[in-house]
Formats: structure tokens, sequence, C-alpha cells
């Protein structure tokens, strides 16, 4: 037995308090005592030990109670309960509250120390499986600071993330409409040392050209009709911390001067003032237009674009992920489920197969407004097919498309049809497809649509 394990005794009777203690004392162990439930429980908040005994027979709080909130308070902490010999029932009662074992008076120190040994050793694997499991969330689930997506192409968004986030560097994320681009964005900016500075966005499409210099570098007091008052801009307000420019390629040229010279000098003047004034902040910016594309066409400033693509990150969209949609959908769903307070605990393979064959063009944004709908239209347990969005189901995206669609796509659409009207035989429909049952399980486990626990799509 390693030393030094923390032990918390609790006794009302002081030689039975201190004779235990002595004994677990003598065997490696950091003791300390209680002479009842109250103070138990203030030296568990104060040290939490790795142990607690008690005895069941206590005045005031009584042992079972201080089980009941001792499992409440700490639920991984193990405890043994002490109880008179021919009392069985009461440690019986303890052990449903959330106790680990019982021993009887006397107490034999042999069994004692087994018991102890026992509660331990359960202890740590239950703390080591709860690691793992946290470990195997991350790799599965969530990769960088909460982004959900394990596929290939989240991998290396997730990589080159990490390494900017402790930067200074200017970094543009482009990527479609409704990939995650403002995620990403915070996420750098709570990863990197600004992240107790401010995080400013700025959506820049929204604005015309005369607003959105006010909003990036305010205005003075008089300096146009309507400025009653002097304005800080978003790069003031964002000194020392991060600015976020969503749709960065709308910004017309005029503007696309100044703001190169800010990136450049960290300089500006206020709309309708002369006074220089000087920032530090770290520029993130976002697209979803193809700004080499604009360069080349006038639009944009090549020497801007140079200026905020020191490090470039590309938003994947949600079809060459495929691997991430049934993650992010039951992210989705137990995010909703609790915030609507719906028992919807999963999809129905139907609707696997469902969200698993659509495109989604509007990406990770589209999914998760569907699976909303879902949860909130969802009567059952599981989400089915027709809680989805109709574009999403089969009949509302109008099957496969020729041309227009890949030959992974046709074979998926094909399979899964084919299980559908075969009633899941797997058999049945390996005949009318003229393939082997194995290719089809082999399939159906590609697509993440096997439920062992159920047995699905495995009916003769």
């Amino acid at each position: 037995m390693k030393a030094k394990h923390r032990v918390l005794v609790v006794d009302d009777e002081a030689s039975a308090r201190s004779g235990l203690a002595k004994l677990l004392g003598q065997d490696g162990f950091d003791v300390a005592t209680a002479a009842d439930g109250a103070s138990a429980l203030a030296s568990v908040e104060e040290t939490p030990p790795d142990l607690v005994i008690t005895d069941l027979r206590m005045p005031g709080m009584d042992g079972i109670e201080l089980v009941a909130k001792l499992n409440e308070k700490l639920p991984s902490l193990p405890v043994l309960v002490v109880t008179a010999y021919g009392e069985v029932s009461s440690a019986v009662t303890a052990m449903r509250a959330g106790a680990d074992d019982f021993l009887t008076k006397p107490i034999d120190f042999d069994v004692l120390k087994l018991a102890v040994e026992r509660a331990l050793a359960r202890s740590a694997l239950t703390t080591e499986a709860e690691s793992l499991r946290s470990q195997l969330r991350e790799k599965a689930g969530t990769g960088f600071a909460g982004l959900v997506g394990a596929s290939p192409a989240m991998q290396r968004v997730y990589q080159i993330a990490r390494r900017v986030a402790a930067s200074r560097a200017a970094v543009l994320i482009t990527g479609e409409s409704g990939t995650g681009k403002g995620e990403l964005a915070r996420i750098i900016h709570e990863s990197s040392p600004r992240k107790s500075g401010p995080f400013v966005q700025l959506q820049c499409a929204a604005l015309s050209e005369s607003l959105l210099e006010s909003e990036l570098f305010g205005h003075e007091k008089g300096s146009f009709t309507g400025a009653d008052r002097k304005r800080l801009g978003r790069f003031e307000q964002a000194n020392n911390g991060t600015l976020f420019l969503d749709e960065v390629g709308e910004i017309p040229p005029a503007t696309q001067v100044k703001l190169l010279r800010v990136l450049q000098e960290k300089t500006f003047e206020r709309v309708g003032g002369n006074e220089t004034m000087k920032v530090d902040v770290r520029v993130v910016a976002a697209t979803n237009r193809d700004l080499v594309a604009e360069v080349e066409a006038g639009r944009f400033r090549e020497d801007l674009f140079y200026r905020l693509k020191v490090v470039h990150i590309d938003m994947p969209p949600l079809r060459a992920r495929e691997g991430d949609i049934l993650l992010l959908a039951n992210h989705f769903l137990r995010r909703f489920a609790a915030e609507n307070d719906k028992l919807v605990a999963g999809f129905s393979d139907g609707a696997r197969a469902s969200l698993l064959a659509y495109r989604w063009p509007g990406n990770v944004r589209e999914l998760e407004n569907s699976i909303e709908r879902a949860v909130v239209l969802a009567e059952g347990a599981e989400i089915n097919a027709e809680d989805l969005p109709n574009e999403v189901t089969p009949i509302g995206r109008g099957a496969i498309r020729i041309p227009g669609s890949t030959m992974a796509e046709i074979e998926r659409y094909a399979i899964i049809s084919t299980l559908e009207a075969c009633n899941g035989s797997t058999s049945k429909a390996a005949e009318l497809l003229q393939i082997s049952v194995r290719t089809i399980q082999y399939r159906l486990h590609e697509y993440g649509l096997v439920d062992k626990s159920k047995g699905r799509h495995d009916k003769s």
C-alpha cells in the first residue's frame, strides 16, 4: 500500500476514533478525525480525503445522512461505514445512499485493511477510467477548446490553431458560410495570451463605407451630421485584445488603405480628428470570398491580403468532414434537449441515414438549426427522419442527383434505401443489390449506422 493516502475517520466515541486512527497511521496513512457529521463535512470541504470511514450511529447527523451528503458533494469519494453486529440493514441503507462497503464491530484490522485497499483501488480505477473517457471524448468530439470534430480536415485546423493562438500574428480564416469561422476566431483569442483582453467583433458586410470607417476607427464630435459625441472605434475598444473582422472581403477600397496602415504602423486617426492613436491589437479576419480572385480582379489590395494572411486557416465545409456529422448532431442534440427539457436521447436509423446523406450546403449552422427543430418536434426518445426539415429527408431532397452525386453517395443511397425497403434485412438487401452481406455490413459500420446494443440492420 502506498503511503500518505488521506483517510478521514468519523466517530462520536473518542476511544473508537483514536484507536482506528492509530491503526491506520501505523499502516502508513495520513489520518484526520472528526467527532460528528457536521465536522466531517467541514473537513472534507477544506481538504478532501481519499477515503472516509464513518460510524453509523452518531447524534445529530448520523452516518447515513453523512454518506448521502458526501455522495452529493463528492460522488467519487469512497466511503466505508461501520455498524454494530446485527444491524446490517442500516449498513445496506447506507450503501444505497452511496457507501462503498461496510464493516461490523468489533473491527478486525485485517478485514479493515482489505476493505480500505479495495475501496482505494476502485476509486483509482474509476478516476483513471473517467480520465480515459475524457481523453477519448476530447479526441473524438472536441478537438480544440470546445470545437467538435475528429475528421482529418478538422485535425489540420486544430493543429494550426493551437500553434497560432500563442503568437501575435494576424490570422485569415476562410471558408463557406456556416462553417464556424467566428467560433474559431473566438477560440483562438481565448487560447491566446490576450485572453484577459477584449474580443471585439465587426461584421464588415453590414455597413456602408462611411459607417464602416467610423466603426473601425471611431469619430470626433461634430465630424459629420449626427456625430453629437466622440465615439471610440473597434480598434480602440480591442486594445490589448483581439479584433475579429468578419467578411473582411466586403471592405471597400478606400477603407482597405486605412486598414492596411493600422496593420503596418499600429496607428490611426479617428474620423474628423487629428490626434494619432496607437493601439496593440491582434487582428483575426474571416471571409467566404476567394480573396485571391478578388486581388486578381483588383477589388482587394494585394498588400492588405498578405498582411491579413500571415497565417491562413481554411475551415472545411461539412460535406468534406462526413465523419463529424453524427458527432455534431449528437452534440447539438444534448444541448437542445437540455435547453428544452426534452428527454430525447438519440436518432433513429432513418434519421441518421438522412443526416449522413444530405449535402449540408449551410454547413454546421444548418445542421445546428436542423437539430434544434428536430428536438422541439420530437415526441419520443428518438429523433425520427420526419422530425428533420424537409430538405434533409430523402423525400425533401429528391434522393440522389445524377449528375451531381459521387459514386460513394450513390452507393450509400442505394444500400440505405434498399435496407429500408427490406425492413433492415441485410441478406435480402444483398440479394437485390447483388453484393455480399459482408459488404453491406462493412458499409454500415463505415456510415456509423450499426447500433450493436439493438442489433439494427442485422436482421436476416
